[in-house]
């Protein structure tokens, strides 16, 4: 029982000057995440994110893992703690999120998948994406049984990583929308990936500088840092 007491009083003395230790390295990850988040990226014309001469180039591949797990809001996950595995995860968010087609269900994928303080259901660009895209087709925030929206994983890229359980990330999807015709258009999206538990979420803070939005696999594309994703 003594050596317990003991115990205790060193381990709160030392524990004060752990603590401020910690929080020093904790406002240096932040400051670094931020950095890293804010750094800007690429740009190109509008018109590059329509679909494009293929290029001859190889753009280098990154692969990615597979899911071994179905996660909240049927979402794919189970994917390790890599900076793989986040760009990984994004991918399945995204996909997930703007398959169905509806504001309901973007906003029920992004309130199981940010970390607190992190985008919400009112602001997360996704959301913003499904509203635009359902305005232009005409249609209300319920979607329509005749919109069928396939999103495909083209493209990747990996930021940077601060530490083992964060990364920001960035996929470029290739969007195929139905309506009453087919339209093709490729749409990036970068976020803060944070670990939280045993997961990869959308982490806290402002969503990062966006990447170009660039049709796959051209020359543009290429140019701008983008590789294909492979499953490994």
């Amino acid at each position: 029982m003594v050596l317990a007491v003991v115990g205790a009083l060193t381990e709160e003395e030392s524990g004060s000057a752990h603590a401020a230790r910690q929080g020093d390295s904790l406002s240096t990850d932040t400051s670094s995440q931020d950095a890293l988040a804010a750094t800007p990226m690429p740009t190109a014309d509008p018109d590059d994110a329509l679909p494009g001469p293929v290029s001859r180039q190889a753009a280098g591949v990154i692969e990615l893992p597979r899911t071994t797990a179905d996660g909240p809001a049927d979402v794919p996950t189970g994917f390790p703690r890599t900076s793989e595995g986040a760009l990984a995860q994004l991918a399945a968010i995204d996909v997930t999120a703007m398959q169905t087609g509806s504001m309901d269900g973007v906003r029920r994928v992004i309130a199981e998948w940010a970390a607190p303080g992190g985008p919400t259901p009112e602001s997360w660009s996704g959301v913003a994406g499904m509203a635009s895209l359902l305005s232009a087709a005409g249609l209300s925030g319920a979607g329509s049984p005749q919109l069928a929206i396939v999103v495909r994983p083209a493209m990747g890229l990996i930021k940077g990583t601060v530490g083992p359980q964060f990364a920001v990330v960035c996929v470029n999807l290739e969007f195929t929308v139905t309506v009453e015709q087919t339209s093709r258009i490729a749409i990036a999206d970068c976020q803060r990936m944070a670990w939280v538990g045993d997961r990869w979420m959308i982490g806290a803070g402002p969503e990062p500088a966006p990447a170009p939005s660039v049709w796959p696999g051209t020359d543009t594309a290429i140019a701008a840092g983008w590789r294909d994703l492979r499953h490994a």
